[in-house]
């Protein structure tokens, strides 16, 4: 059977890093944030595709605040790659929610 899509099994669920940032402003932030994110979102896509555990997988602006999204089979090994990158932004408060394959499983890491 020929499919179009190489979706996970049930059996094993993605996990996900969801990291959030405050930016200046009630909307989007400003230029130099939004184009600090565009940088830090490239070098943490090229370090989680070197080292095998996930994508990078965008990002949402909005209402003062910046999320980050990545996908892997553990979310503990993504944080692990990005978590450098995700320290180096200095907009605060920032948080990252770790999802260990559904919402019930959540653990949630200040920065």
């Amino acid at each position: 059977m020929d499919t179009l899509f190489d979706l996970p099994s049930p059996e094993t669920p993605e996990h996900a890093v969801i990291a959030h940032y405050r930016l200046s402003g009630d909307q989007y932030g400003s230029r130099a944030q939004r184009d600090a994110i565009f940088d830090a979102e490239r070098a943490m896509a090229a370090a989680v595709k070197k080292a095998g555990v996930g994508e990078v997988d965008g990002n949402e602006f909005g209402g003062g605040e910046a999320v980050l999204y990545a996908y892997g089979a553990d979310a503990e090994a993504l944080f692990k790659v990005m978590e450098p990158t995700l320290r180096s932004l200095p907009f605060r408060p920032a948080y990252v929610v770790l999802r260990q394959g559904s919402r019930e499983r959540e653990s949630r890491v200040d920065l």
